[in-house]
């Protein structure tokens, strides 16, 4: 199973903003983290991969085959969570989860049993004959997360899955993408980097529509190596510190601040110790002016 994405560019506003430029990737089963700041291209690169929105050039290739000669064959295999919570508010979730089953093409008796069993897996079947309008926020992620595995798809593309979930929600919905992806291509599109800083296969890095780099974490950290650092200081020198270098974190303990800082340069302040680097501090890393 291999999606091949050759050289995409998209333009908006004829022509002066560029979306998506020269994007090329090669995927195969796993989880891959799309990160990239607000503007980077995340949306429409998934966009264009579902078939809603056209490129300006550029092929993509499902097996080996151009997937817009495969059509209706290729939209089959995908399973799609956008990020806005387009539902019908008069809809009953068992209701919703039919009507997208139906639009599928699911048989009633695999569609049946997928719903059940999707309404388990989503923590959502005791409201499964309430109106969708009464929902919060997290559980229409969830509900938006279920119809998006009704087909069984082969590659499944969810953008911010797990926002407005709280902790327990979050670590079962990112455990399960994790189980289910062992014979699916997963493309997992978030800002918050926890959810995915263990699941990845590969984060794919996106900045102004370019692709940063695709590759697994521990080789992504090595760039960084040695260059992100803790050093505890008082409140008075914040300010100094902070208009100085990147702060990636801080943690107040009684009088005294430590600091978690990401810099191409050794600080010139005592006490410091290098730290290991995490995903966040690659990110603050490569998006710190944006």
């Amino acid at each position: 199973m291999k999606l091949e994405i050759n050289n995409l560019n998209k333009t908006y506003k004829g022509g002066k903003v560029k979306a998506l430029n020269d994007f090329s990737v090669t995927l195969t089963p796993g989880v891959y983290g799309l990160l990239g700041p607000n503007g980077a291209g995340k949306s429409t690169l998934m966009n264009i991969i579902t078939d809603n929105l056209k490129a300006d050039s550029g092929e993509i290739y499902y097996n080996n085959e151009d997937v817009q000669k495969l059509g209706r064959k290729f939209r089959s295999v995908l399973g799609y969570m956008p990020q806005q919570q387009g539902l019908y508010d008069d809809f009953t979730l068992n209701r919703f989860l039919w009507y997208m089953a139906a639009l599928k093409g699911l048989k009633k008796k695999d569609a049946k049993l997928k719903i059940t069993q999707l309404l388990e897996t989503v923590n959502l079947a005791e409201f499964a004959y309430k109106k969708l309008g009464s929902f919060s926020g997290g559980m229409k992620q969830r509900a938006l997360i279920a119809q998006a595995l009704l087909n069984d798809p082969e590659i499944l593309i969810l953008d911010e899955p797990t926002a407005g979930l709280d902790p327990k929600e979050r670590i079962r919905i990112r455990n399960f993408i994790s189980e289910i992806a062992e014979n699916k291509i997963v493309i997992f599109a978030t800002h918050v980097v926890s959810d995915i800083e263990f699941t990845a296969k590969e984060i794919i890095l996106l900045k102004g529509g370019k692709l940063i780099n695709c590759d697994n974490i521990p080789r992504l950290l090595s760039q960084i190596q040695g260059k992100v650092f803790e050093l505890e200081i008082t409140a008075d020198h914040l300010d100094s510190i902070q208009n100085t270098y990147q702060i990636s974190n801080l943690r107040y303990s009684g009088e005294t601040i430590t600091v978690r800082i990401v810099t191409d340069h050794t600080p010139k302040v005592v006490p410091i110790k290098p730290v290991q680097p995490t995903l966040e501090d690659l990110y603050l890393y490569i998006f710190e002016d944006t």
